[in-house]
């Protein structure tokens, strides 16, 4: 039997960070293996690299996505967390989408992606990550805020916030 796995994608974003520490909690509650992913490809992209290959430069990215990897565990936890048991992924793809839904094809795998905002080009040349697995994966998939482990809950309308204040003037 196949233990059950809690992939997450990571790229040291502030979206991803979030991600990360939600995926670390459901691992521990589900007694599951943390598995991050960070998904790389050649500076240019694949068809630059298809037309000039150049193996030593294609080591140092694979070595950079490394590092970026190891980054993001130090700036989330100061290093990999003692208690879980992490499987890191780093993977050679054009598009991070399609290679986490692959990844978290397994019976039981959660799949968890940050949610954050992204400008319009962005989306336009290419497209939001969190919807592309939300809608091809297999299994469940948790999409994750930056703001909901980031930010601190703030008052719903601006009168609570000016009440508060005069409020804290008047004590």
């Amino acid at each position: 039997m196949a233990q059950n796995r809690v992939v997450v994608g990571v790229n040291g974003s502030e979206n991803s960070l979030a991600a990360l520490h939600r995926a670390a909690e459901e691992a521990r509650r589900r007694g599951a293996v943390l598995v991050p992913v960070l998904v790389w490809h050649p500076v240019g992209g694949e068809m630059a690299y298809r037309s000039h290959p150049c193996p030593p430069l294609l080591k140092q990215w694979q070595q950079a996505a490394c590092d970026r990897l190891d980054a993001a565990f130090d700036t989330a936890f100061g290093g990999c967390p003692a208690d879980l048991t992490v499987e890191p992924l780093v993977v050679r793809a054009e598009r991070p989408g399609p290679a986490l839904v692959e990844i978290a094809d397994q019976p039981g795998d959660l799949l968890v992606v940050g949610t954050g905002k992204q400008g319009r080009l962005t989306r336009l040349f290419h497209g939001s990550v969190s919807r592309y697995c939300l809608a091809h994966a297999r299994g469940s998939v948790l999409g994750v805020s930056p703001t909901a482990t980031t930010e601190p809950a703030r008052p719903a309308r601006r009168s609570e916030t000016s009440r508060r204040a005069t409020l804290s003037a008047a004590a």
